[in-house]
């Protein structure tokens, strides 16, 4: 189970784009219709698009505009994103969502005797732990989070395995 995301902000923008320029379109259609003054005046518009050629610049730098958004919008469906759900082994549909994986571990760091702050980032291959505490000899409390934080990963038990970093941080000098 690898639920990927949506991409539902590279879809939205293309939602929203394409509706303006539908609701643009319609408006101006009725009010053609309706024999009242157009926002859009599709002769103006047809004129001054007559004048151009293929190697004007604005015709140019619309088409270089138009090819980038969609090499962009091709590479947000094509690239995958990180997994939503973690695969957990064990049963073949059972996961864990990276945010419930993220908070265990915190928590897990969080336990440990000496730490008064977590900082928590859950990558692709690895989990790096910065860890803050008040104590003027801070010995031992790196090791003592990594071993909280790989226990916990072996109680969750993820189809693959990340790494460990921790990163302490002391809030006092020890001079």
């Amino acid at each position: 189970m690898k639920r990927r995301p949506r991409r539902s902000v590279p879809a939205t923008l293309a939602a929203l784009v394409l509706t303006a320029a539908g609701a643009l379109a319609a408006i101006v259609a009725v009010q053609t219709i309706l024999g009242e003054r157009a926002w859009l005046d599709y002769g103006a518009v047809a004129r001054r698009l007559n004048t151009l050629r293929w190697a004007d610049f604005p015709v140019v730098a619309a088409g270089g505009a138009v090819a980038v958004v969609g090499l962009l919008l091709l590479a947000a469906a094509l690239i995958p994103g990180t997994p939503v759900v973690l695969p957990l082994r064990g049963e073949p549909d059972s996961g864990a969502s990276r945010r419930s994986f993220r908070a265990t571990l915190r928590a897990a760091a969080a336990r440990v005797d000496g730490v008064d702050n977590v900082g928590l980032k859950l990558g692709r291959r690895g989990v790096r732990v910065r860890v803050t505490t008040h104590r003027t000899r801070p010995d031992g409390i790196a090791d003592s989070v990594r071993a909280a934080v790989a226990a916990r990963i072996d109680r969750v038990d993820p189809a693959r395995r990340p790494a460990v970093k921790v990163r302490l941080r002391t809030s006092r000098s020890t001079s």
